[in-house]
């Protein structure tokens, strides 16, 4: 790295003037992620369906001229629910235990200087104002900043390498459902749909990674407005309920 080509911060400064950008979203989604716990890590790790509904006095439908022969789009986004102040130079990956430091921006991590994220989902369909998208990552709720396509050509970097991800762990958890939580979910119309995302997302294994070993510990998710309860023994995620959500209940992600 060449310091001596690096903008020193007053001519960082001068390029956006005194208060900084300024940026307002264009749309907002509406996932089955409840809050954060649970998500996955990142976009087409399961094939989790939102919509995506765009402000109408930000864009029109001639805005999407085009859009309907775009299999894949990115998606630029806010971590809403990440606190700026809360940044730091370096942050503890998931994926490496929690106990090794890592600069933050060699990460994905939301705690970020500017808490700007981006997916890849696949784009199933548009009604109108509203793309229907697949393999989301993003809570309910969620401020998109802007929307590109995917273009395989160029997006696609086959040689790409992150040298702190070589040896992580990649192994899934077998998801079995008890007989009680699978009568619960029996009774949606969308009962196999969800169980098919709910296997894909646990099989992930969402607990922290400090609370890997806390065998006998339950946690629960909130996902499409149900509290869905379990626990993890040895390689067995096992869901013990598919209970109703109750907004002002906190859940135990953590």
């Amino acid at each position: 790295m060449n310091d001596a080509a690096s903008p020193s911060a007053p001519e960082l400064a001068g390029t956006r003037g005194a208060t900084g950008y300024s940026f307002d979203p264009i749309a907002i989604v509406r996932s089955p992620f409840g809050d954060p716990f649970g998500i996955p890590r990142q976009a087409q790790l399961a094939r989790v369906r939102a919509r995506v509904e765009l402000d109408p006095r930000r864009i029109t439908a001639e805005s999407l001229r085009g859009l309907e022969g775009v299999t894949h789009i990115w998606l630029l986004w806010v971590f809403d629910r990440s606190d700026p102040a809360h940044s730091h130079p370096t942050v503890r990956p998931p994926r490496l235990g929690g106990n090794t430091r890592i600069g933050v921006l060699a990460t994905r991590s939301p705690q970020r200087p500017n808490p700007i994220g981006m997916s890849a989902v696949r784009l199933v369909g548009i009604e109108g104002l509203v793309l229907h998208v697949e393999g989301c990552d993003l809570a309910d709720g969620t401020p998109v900043l802007d929307i590109k396509p995917y273009v395989a050509s160029c997006d696609r970097i086959d040689d790409s390498a992150v040298a702190w991800l070589a040896d992580t762990d990649e192994s899934r958890l077998e998801v079995v459902w008890t007989p009680a939580a699978r009568a619960q979910l029996g009774a949606r119309p969308d009962a196999e749909a969800l169980a098919l995302q709910l296997d894909e997302i646990l099989a992930l294994d969402p607990r922290p990674s400090y609370r890997k070993g806390d065998g006998d510990r339950g946690y629960a998710m909130v996902f499409a407005g149900r509290e869905v309860r379990f626990r993890v023994e040895g390689t067995r995620l096992l869901i013990t309920a598919f209970d109703p959500h109750h907004a002002d209940e906190p859940t135990t992600g953590g």
